[in-house]
């Protein structure tokens, strides 16, 4: 049974410094400040003038544009990472020998033996590192993989997961390997997590230029299909491209030897519109509006984590996982043909 100081101690915010004010960022702090009662944040850090007191000032936090301020702060107890990726390593390990939690946005590194650098870093100093997969907290894929993980549909033996994203702004902006990285990586993520208890052991991967070809040079890919085989024998495919000129889509399905579970759409809300001209549905236009309750759902995990030692929803074990795939798949990418995954 718990003592009053102890239920108080569970009960108190968790305070929050968050490294970096761009786009997800941004979303980020909102979300943490004003739709997480688990959290505090209390400081924003980015080092573009003005960035972070941009996002902090109408959320009641402070801006810095040294990501110390935060590690040294001793009112903080855990960091947000959503900087570049290239940053993501360094300011783990920072972190976590300031003695912080920390909620990393994926991909946790560029490189495995990054990877491994911090999550023996915080396995040795005892503190919580959970990545930012969000399509673990959102509500349809949870109930697909509750039905996967009762046994519902049987065997795995065939898994989809795709991402299609709106559009390419500014292609020349875009670093190469992205639609692997940064955008399948959360595909690769889901598949692992939808074939419970399976590793994922070949990897063959396919992909072009076909939304910005001029750019194919430069190394921007737009379209691919990734192919993973896993040692369970199911057999499972993700898929990205970066025109989906109706809206942000999110899918996966998950075919078994006794049934089926689909999750996940461009929908909005699930109000469909009925007129003379045929029916409509409002479709989210990026991440932040598909996944809002998502990403306030893996900040009340991480806080909880934080709070009671519980391991994190999401590890960083997971995280390298995903890495993993993804790493391969450029491999096999360059070299056209199957890399096989070494555990």
């Amino acid at each position: 049974m718990l003592t009053t100081s102890k239920q108080d101690a569970l009960a108190e915010p968790v305070r929050v410094g968050l490294i970096g004010a761009g786009r997800i960022g941004a979303a980020h702090a909102e979300t943490l400040a004003r739709r997480v009662p688990g959290v505090h944040l209390i400081i924003i850090a980015d080092p573009r003038p003005g960035a972070a007191e941009t996002v902090a000032n109408p959320l009641k936090a402070r801006g810095v544009t040294d990501p110390e301020g935060i590690f040294s702060d001793p009112e903080i107890e855990a960091v947000v990472i959503a900087a570049s990726s290239a940053s993501h390593t360094s300011l783990i390990l920072a972190a976590i020998a300031a003695g912080k939690a920390v909620f990393c946005e994926k991909p946790m590194a560029e490189t495995l033996e990054d990877a491994d650098r911090s999550i023996a870093a915080a396995k040795a100093a005892g503190l919580s590192l959970q990545v930012g997969f969000n399509r673990r907290f959102a509500r349809a894929f949870c109930e697909a993989h509750d039905v996967i993980a009762a046994g519902r549909i049987g065997t795995p033996q065939l898994l989809r997961s795709l991402t299609r994203d709106p559009g390419l702004a500014n292609p020349g902006a875009v670093p190469p390997w992205t639609i692997f990285t940064q955008t399948l990586i959360h595909d690769f993520d889901a598949l692992n997590w939808l074939n419970p208890g399976a590793e994922p052991a070949e990897v063959y991967a396919t992909a072009d230029a076909l939304v910005a070809p001029d750019f194919k040079d430069a190394g921007l890919l737009d379209t691919a299909v990734v192919v993973v085989k896993f040692d369970n024998g199911a057999i499972a495919t993700a898929e990205a491209n970066f025109s989906a000129v109706y809206g942000y889509d999110v899918r996966a399905e998950v075919f078994g030897s006794a049934g089926m579970v689909t999750a996940g759409d461009a929908a909005l809300t699930g109000m469909t519109h009925y007129t003379s001209a045929g029916r409509a549905q409002t479709t989210a236009r990026n991440d932040v509006e598909l996944m809002r309750d998502a990403f306030a759902a893996e900040f009340a995990s991480f806080a909880h984590a934080v709070r009671t030692g519980k391991e994190p929803d999401v590890t960083g074990v997971d995280a390298r996982r995903a890495l993993a795939i993804a790493l391969a798949s450029i491999e096999s990418y360059k070299n056209r043909r199957p890399v096989p995954l070494v555990r």
